[in-house]
């Protein structure tokens, strides 16, 4: 035995109760940081939606789509995936839907979630991807917050540690879900030794991911899914690692965990639509005779609200969007002038009436096309009359194109 031996370890300590009872309603810690999370999703969304130039609320309809889908489709694949839990030897089907008992998949979220979000836009008129490059530094914020439910479950942590920051983990009371074994005492049951906090490791590796998109999409101003793809990108190469770290009892392939395989072919995939797709970021603006509405405090976009001009004006919500440029938008936003060729477009079936020209997929700049220093290029989205010196104006054109943390996956 030496003196280190019998010097304290330091170590985190994990909450022995994850329930509470609010008389006969249990109030779950987990659920309410999914809940938090989706209401700083929403928050960030809406701004960044509202910078683009979508009408102030949106986010509150898309949500009432994308959160539930989200949550249905995230227990769908954990289900999926871990299917002896229900449908093995002495499994229960009916538990299948007991999703209070915990067991939800990020993967299944995110495509859930993305499937309601799009039947939400497409309602709204707003293109999809405006929708997804929105919600890609939000997203990773959720999962932050939603992942500090697994700390209190006592849940998804690493193999054994010294490490400072190792984990104390409680031995649950299967009996009493939310609730720490006890001894003859009263005192909490923990397990012997530390563990890597795998789940914390998860949440700082995803707020350094909407630092990342918030960080490149404002340099670069990406647009057409870019910034979601991004988001992608960033989220399975942490979980990549992450997941080769956790102890949980999880399906395998090829004697890997099934959820390091998805990480890797859904990184590749985000990798090769963030390579190919190309095209600068899109602004909307309404179909309709609708006037521009005030935009959020710290919005890149020099704006002004010339609603405010009529008293007591109520908001009117636009019947569609007509995908525009940089330029054309700030325009728009300055004077209250509608783009040329957007006046009387109705709505088209993809969310946004496109600009009547070929598309272009080089986001490359170009004499007058937006750049994220806040100058303007050569932009190959929407209409436009641009005026140069010496030379007569001419017509340019283009075209434009939830979710819940996870507690088992």
């Amino acid at each position: 035995m030496t003196l280190a031996s019998l010097t304290p370890q330091a170590a985190l300590p994990s909450p022995s109760t994850a329930v509470w009872q609010l008389g006969p309603v249990p109030v779950r810690a987990y659920a309410l940081c999914i809940i938090v999370g989706i209401v700083v999703a929403c928050w960030v969304t809406e701004r960044r939606l509202r910078q683009r130039g979508v009408a102030p609320g949106a986010v509150l309809d898309i949500a009432v789509w994308a959160v539930p889908a989200g949550i249905i489709g995230a227990r769908i694949y954990h289900v999926i995936t871990s299917p002896e839990k229900y449908f093995g030897t002495g499994g229960d089907p009916m538990k299948a839907f007991a999703i209070w008992e915990g067991g939800l998949g990020i993967w299944g979220a995110v495509a859930g979630g993305a499937l309601g979000a799009w039947m939400a836009a497409r309602q709204l008129g707003i293109p999809f991807a405006v929708v997804a490059d929105a919600l890609a530094p939000g997203l990773p914020l959720a999962q932050a917050i939603g992942r500090l439910g697994n700390w209190f479950n006592n849940e998804l942590y690493g193999g054994r540690t010294t490490l400072p920051w190792g984990l104390e983990i409680h031995r649950m009371d299967p009996d009493n879900p939310g609730q720490a074994l006890r001894d003859d005492a009263g005192n909490p049951i923990l397990e012997p030794g530390l563990y890597h906090p795998t789940f914390a490791y998860e949440a700082l590796w995803n707020v350094g991911v909407a630092a990342l998109v918030f960080v490149l999409d404002r340099k670069l101003r990406l647009g057409r899914g870019r910034a979601f793809a991004l988001y992608v990108m960033g989220y399975t190469a942490g979980r990549f690692w992450i997941e080769l770290m956790r102890t949980d009892e999880a399906n395998t392939i090829l004697g890997v965990r099934l959820n390091v395989w998805t990480a890797g072919l859904v990184f590749l995939g985000a990798l090769a639509y963030f390579v190919r797709v190309r095209g600068p970021r899109e602004y909307l603006v309404p179909v309709g005779d609708v006037p521009p509405s005030a935009p959020p405090v710290d919005s890149d976009v020099s704006q002004v609200d010339l609603s405010a001009r009529e008293a007591g004006a109520e908001p009117v919500a636009p019947e569609g969007y007509r995908v525009v440029d940089e330029q054309q938008y700030r325009r728009w936003r300055e004077t209250g002038e509608t783009p040329a060729g957007t006046g009387g477009d109705t709505p088209s079936a993809e969310g946004a009436t496109p600009a009547d020209a070929t598309p272009s997929n080089d986001d490359r700049p170009g004499d007058d096309e937006p750049t994220g220093d806040g100058s303007t290029g050569d932009s190959s989205v929407g209409p436009d009359t641009v005026e140069s010196a010496g030379e007569a104006p001419q017509d340019r054109a283009g075209a434009g194109g939830s979710r819940p943390a996870d507690r088992d996956s």
